[in-house]
């Protein structure tokens, strides 16, 4: 992966058809997203359960761009090896998830993989500030993570002051809950430049209506790139 800072869009497929994520993939990547986004959820750091290593491991066949992963569990560490065993190409920890993610971070590339580090949204950007140097990605939560189709929490301040510390640095801000061609332009214009969306990917398509994904993808380009 080479760094740049246009804007991409990462659909997330927790938004997906579950019986048919491969087509769903291809679906997404054929109608223009740029990365593919997968959310791990374990039921004790947030109130959900998705996808293990099995699961991704299967995704991958079908993900030609970037398979994005984001590991909503705790602890971590023991779990690197079987996500970096599955595939994944960006593997993002919590902050919160854990008292040494420095080590995380420095264990996910260690294992081959881009690593990222997400806050969520009652956490300070401070508490990433001495771990920028190790991040390739930092996600900012704009929902209170585990669940799809959430509504958006105004994190704009936050981002600009990420976007600050950052400087010329090649990390990556991305945006994860409640990203749709409203929302989209105000996060760009205080400093991100990967978007997570998920049902404002996937709404009123399947794959046998993909060019439905393909004009939602564009529609919050198109706004994000206004911006």
């Amino acid at each position: 992966m080479s760094f740049d800072r246009s804007i991409k869009i990462a659909p997330s497929i927790l938004s997906a058809d579950f019986a048919n994520f491969g087509a769903e993939i291809r679906a997404i990547e054929a109608q223009g997203a740029d990365w593919v986004h997968v959310d791990v959820m374990d039921g004790h750091f947030v109130p959900n359960l998705t996808f293990g290593p099995p699961a991704v491991k299967a995704f991958r066949p079908h993900v030609k761009t970037v398979m994005d992963v984001h590991l909503m569990i705790a602890p971590v560490d023991a779990y690197i090896d079987a996500y970096a065993d599955a595939g994944a190409d960006i593997l993002t920890a919590h902050v919160e998830a854990g008292p040494h993610p420095h080590r995380t971070l420095q264990a996910i590339r260690g294992a081959g993989m881009k690593a990222g580090i997400a806050l969520n949204p009652g956490t300070p950007a401070q508490a990433v500030a001495h771990l920028l140097d190790l991040a390739d990605v930092v996600c900012v939560m704009t929902v209170n993570p585990g669940f799809g189709g959430q509504s958006f929490i105004d994190m704009t301040a936050k981002i600009a002051e990420l976007r600050a510390m950052i400087g010329d640095s090649p990390v990556h801000i991305q945006i994860d809950g409640g990203v749709d061609p409203v929302t989209a332009p105000k996060v760009v214009a205080a400093g991100a430049d990967v978007l997570v969306a998920g049902s404002a990917v996937f709404r009123g398509g399947s794959v046998d209506k993909p060019g439905v994904y393909g004009g939602n993808i564009a529609a919050i380009r198109a706004a994000a790139t206004a911006a």
